[in-house]
């Protein structure tokens, strides 16, 4: 009987696979980095076959650090790094191109030229998306109209486009030699090519790309029965593996956290952070600046839509700090450093490196140090550059509360910054909501495993799943209405004086 399931993280920077236990535990994991690639500046690629290589190596990796064989796995969840794109010969499996990444911005003219006939919005109610080189659809119109063998392929069916978790997929289920080309539900949402509603291709909105059905992956629940196929025996599992669950990187973390409820959400704090909200099974178009978008879906049963806000600099700012301004030598130091100060003393940063993200989308923006006085010192700074976190989680969470109608009752936090106890109780005073940290913080491969697990039935479902979560720490609010109140207006103050700065 097998005793484990596995999860391919396919991340920006590395690939990792990691093996876990039916109580979601790790017990064996292995990583390693890919190359970026940067051939011209705001252009970002990576190479399709280095992460293929390199999903197997760290498959075999995991595999004997921890004594296991292929075998002993019930399941393969996938999750990826989301919108980023590559198309590749059915025949051979040769890429035509490197991988385009989510970063990237060589589609800017593309995307102006659709909001020329249409504004940013264009797609939006179908697709809940704006119109920005961030999403796939572009991606796979500029591969088409720049690499001549992929247009000749594209025209005679014989090119495959996928985001990353189709690309390892078919590799995994054989490649050349009938892989599965399949793409999930929250992958397809990040193209601005699926209907929201449908979950199927838009073709209105194909034609308007470019882009030919030919080319598209079959579009499947998250985690699903129905299976993509087996591993293949001479694969790096060495085994007959079902590959059956698939969610993109951010949503992963949303499933890892067992957010299944309409209200719950989770904030990644990583170089940026991700907040998600679980919104129910109908879409909800945000008027507030966010992104409406899949949650996940499990099969037999209606998807599970959330409305999502990214900022740019989080953690970044902290390694500003560290490596600009030289202020310590550690990220974690700055904990200390603040902890020297109860407050700020009136001082603000406003993290505007490029432009100010969710929920303002203010290109025009540029970060700003305001309030200072003689009193202010480096542990003001420091307190300050924290506490820009949180008050940019608490505009996305304002903008959420607005848009669903659902007030936010907790907040459960992953990523590097969550062992920041300072943060941490700070982001829980000011939204005036319990801030949860749990005791797997990898949460995104979790969720991946998850998504396999039940749709193989190595879990029997999401009772289980709330019963594997377990909490490290909670914070509670403690600041009084008025206090925070007088915070946050103060902030909101000092975001006005980012606008405008670049013409």
């Amino acid at each position: 009987m097998a005793r484990y399931v596995g999860a391919v993280d396919s991340g920006t920077t590395s690939s990792r696979f990691i093996i876990f236990d039916e109580r979601g535990r790790i017990v064996g994991q292995d990583q390693k980095e890919h190359r970026q690639i940067y051939p011209r500046p705001g252009w970002v690629e990576h190479d399709p076959m280095e992460i293929w290589h390199n999903t197997g190596e760290v498959i075999r990796g995991a595999l004997t650090k921890s004594g296991l064989k292929g075998g002993d796995l019930a399941a393969i969840g996938i999750t990826n790094q989301r919108e980023t794109t590559v198309v590749w010969d059915r025949c051979t499996g040769e890429p035509f191109y490197n991988a385009i990444v989510w970063q990237c911005t060589r589609t800017h003219d593309i995307c102006k030229g659709l909001t020329e006939e249409g504004g940013q919005d264009r797609f939006r109610e179908a697709t809940g998306l704006p119109v920005a080189t961030y999403f796939s659809g572009p991606k796979i119109r500029w591969i088409l109209d720049n690499v001549p063998e992929a247009k000749a392929a594209a025209d005679r069916g014989d090119a495959l486009f996928g985001t990353i978790e189709t690309w390892i997929i078919w590799w995994l289920t054989g490649g050349p030699k009938g892989g599965a080309h399949v793409t999930d539900v929250t992958n397809a949402s990040r193209t601005m090519l699926m209907d929201l509603k449908t979950l199927a291709w838009d073709e209105e909105i194909m034609k308007i790309l470019g882009v030919p059905m030919s080319g598209l992956a079959r579009i499947v629940p998250s985690s699903d029965e129905g299976t993509w196929g087996p591993t293949s025996e001479s694969g790096p599992l060495g085994a007959r593996v079902p590959v059956c669950g698939a969610v993109g990187d951010q949503q992963a973390a949303l499933v890892g956290q067992t957010c299944f409820a309409p209200g719950q959400a989770k904030n990644t704090y990583g170089t940026g952070c991700f907040l998600l909200m679980h919104t129910g099974h109908e879409p909800i178009q945000s008027r507030h600046g966010l992104i409406t978008t899949l949650a996940y879906q499990f099969s037999n049963r209606k998807p599970s839509y959330c409305l999502e806000g990214s900022i740019a600099i989080a953690g970044a700012l902290v390694q500003w700090l560290r490596d600009n301004l030289k202020m310590f030598e550690s990220a974690p130091e700055i904990e200390a450093l603040a902890a020297k100060v109860e407050d700020t003393g009136g001082s603000y940063i406003v993290p505007a490196f490029s432009g100010l993200y969710a929920p303002y989308w203010r290109p025009d923006a540029r970060g700003v140090m305001v309030g200072l006085t003689r009193y202010i010192n480096r542990n003001h700074i420091a307190r300050a550059v924290l506490e820009a976190t949180a008050y940019q989680t608490k505009d996305i969470v304002e903008a959420m509360n607005r848009d669903s109608g659902v007030e936010l009752k907790s907040l459960k936090a992953d990523g590097g910054m969550v062992y920041n106890e300072l943060l941490m109780q700070f982001q829980s005073d000011i939204l005036n909501v319990p801030v949860v940290r749990p005791k797997v913080a990898e949460t995104t491969c979790l969720g991946a495993a998850y998504a396999a697990g039940i749709a193989s039935g190595f879990w029997s479902g999401r009772e289980e799943l709330y019963n594997n979560w377990e909490e490290d720490k909670t914070w509670q609010p403690n600041m009084d209405e008025k206090d925070r109140a007088e915070k946050y207006a103060g902030w909101k103050k000092a975001v006005e004086r980012t606008l405008g700065w670049v013409e």
